[in-house]
């Protein structure tokens, strides 16, 4: 529905003194998150068995955590202050960070592959910046492939899982991880263009929600990016 407020619908594009406003605030928050995550997953990385194991026995309701405030933010983000949006956003970066942390742990410290941690941050980190650099600057609208993208991302999903609980492929895996870092960098351009084009803003009728909006979605993306590398260079995701 919040496509009908859509700026490019209307043929109105913000000044790009405004845009950037836009991207900028919006990348400030998402680094702010990151960095969150990277702290906590430091920690649990860097810290003893017991804590990784408590963590993994935590694995369902932080879960359910985790999809419950990032879904619960994106829907509801109009109808709490900014502050309240930015702050859920900085918890549900610090329960990522969890998840990351016992990833990293897992390829770093059990199976000694600590270099698959640094090749996959990189890796991500070069995607998500080409896809994010791209979206910004293209004169080419990315509108279209936005419904696509999002059943893909729900597909993975659900893929997932399936492998997870019935085939437990670590070929499907590597295969699945695969096509995730490409639904998940081509969404980063989506989104870039998004909020360069003010649609958040337009979507949330508040430049400060917006920013947090943005921040949120381009950080899911660049963690999943990311986890997706680790997958990759680790060998895939069966234990």
């Amino acid at each position: 529905m919040y496509n009908d407020y859509s700026p490019e619908r209307l043929g109105v594009r913000p000044a790009v003194r405004l845009s950037n406003r836009f991207l900028i605030d919006a990348f400030i928050w998402m680094f702010g998150a990151l960095l969150i995550s990277g702290a906590v997953a430091l920690w649990v990385a860097k810290g003893d068995q017991n804590t990784v194991i408590s963590i993994v026995d935590m694995r369902f309701p932080l879960f359910i955590a985790q999809l419950g405030l990032g879904l619960g933010l994106q829907m509801g983000i109009r109808r709490i202050s900014a502050t309240l949006a930015l702050g859920l956003f900085f918890v549900y970066a610090a329960l990522m960070g969890l998840t990351i942390g016992v990833w990293v742990y897992y390829y770093s410290v059990v199976n000694g592959n600590v270099g698959a941690v640094y090749e996959a941050f990189f890796s991500a980190a070069a995607a998500f910046g080409g896809a994010a650099i791209y979206g910004a600057v293209t004169g080419r609208s990315l509108a279209s492939m936005g419904s696509y993208l999002f059943m893909a991302a729900w597909g993975l999903f659900f893929a997932f899982i399936i492998n997870g609980i019935i085939f437990q492929s670590t070929g499907m895996d590597l295969v699945l991880s695969v096509v995730g870092v490409v639904i998940f960098t081509a969404l980063a351009a989506w989104t870039t263009q998004r909020i360069s084009r003010g649609e958040f803003a337009a979507m949330t009728g508040s430049m400060e929600k917006a920013s947090v909006l943005g921040a949120i979605l381009l950080y899911i993306e660049f963690i999943n990016i990311f986890l997706m590398m680790l997958r990759i260079f680790g060998g895939g995701g069966r234990r």
